[in-house]
């Protein structure tokens, strides 16, 4: 048994015996889980529950369980990026599946519900501001997921293989990866919401194809990936955590589920005109149905 013990130093506790970035113990987290970046919109979340048993932070995470009627929802900030969705997504599949006082993996795991309300850009013209988006796939361009060993399904091979034929990703710059979303909780999210493949970018502004004094190195990346088809499946947003939720969802066991708020059209080079009131819009539109599952 020592053998299979998880040492200090892997996975580290705190003097409260709560998981080191996020500060939450195992019974402070619920089975279904909101992801937020914002460690402000956490709040926005859980004043809709009828009560918060649990209000916990530690750096930019923020971490707040609670209930709406008897469903007991746990929401986290994750700040921005796929290298803190890494932390986020590894602490709290620990929280589940990993008991603290032996530091052993569990004999039954637990398959955790994990469901991201986000803001992102549009790719393309008929994804409108203000529109609701469920991402299909979440399509990688930064490096995380490449440092875990994984499985892609036979679909999942084919349609990078189309996007790599159709997207020049410059040698040296990124190895992309591409996870599906949970069948059966996108299936809950039809009405209102449009669907379309995530790009996961590793930044805001060149990798996003911003460039303000920063020369570009991918000049035509935009118009590639709005562009890019393959059978019914198209490229409709693009932000910088999905890939990560999906792919780590998939290593560990979970269920996740990606849902944007579009807050700009890249393609019609539009903003929101109240950002804050389109993520409300989500939220409670999320809520209702996140509290049947």
């Amino acid at each position: 048994m020592e053998n299979n013990r998880i040492a200090e130093s892997e996975l580290i506790l705190n003097n409260r015996g709560a998981v080191y970035h996020l500060d939450v113990r195992p019974e402070e987290l619920a089975d279904t889980i909101i992801t937020v970046g914002d460690p402000d919109r956490v709040e926005v979340v859980s004043k809709h529950f009828d009560k918060v048993e649990v209000s916990r932070q530690h750096r930019e995470f923020v971490t707040h369980t609670g209930y709406i009627g008897k469903k007991r929802i746990t929401v986290v900030s994750t700040g921005i990026g796929t290298d803190n969705i890494d932390i986020v997504l590894n602490e709290l599949d620990a929280l589940a599946n990993i008991d603290f006082a032996s530091r052993t993996i569990k004999s039954q795991l637990t398959a955790l519900k994990v469901i991201r309300l986000g803001t992102s850009g549009s790719l393309q013209g008929s994804v409108p501001v203000d529109s609701f988006v469920v991402s299909s796939h979440g399509l990688g361009l930064d490096n995380l997921l490449p440092w875990y060993q994984f499985e892609n399904t036979a679909a999942e091979k084919d349609l990078l293989a189309a996007f790599g034929k159709q997207v020049v990703i410059q040698p040296g710059s990124a190895k992309p990866t591409l996870f599906s979303a949970s069948e059966a909780l996108a299936n809950q999210f039809k009405d209102g919401y449009h669907t379309g493949i995530t790009i996961t970018c590793p930044g805001f502004y060149a990798p996003q194809g911003r460039a303000l004094r920063g020369k570009l190195s991918h000049p035509d990346l935009l118009d590639q990936l709005t562009a890019f088809t393959d059978g019914a499946h198209f490229i409709s947003n693009f932000e910088m955590e999905t890939s990560a939720i999906y792919g780590l969802g998939r290593i560990l066991g979970h269920d996740c589920l990606s849902i944007s708020v579009i807050v700009a059209n890249r393609v019609k080079k539009e903003f929101s005109k109240d950002g804050g009131a389109a993520v409300e819009a989500l939220i409670q539109k999320s809520l209702g149905i996140i509290e049947k599952l």
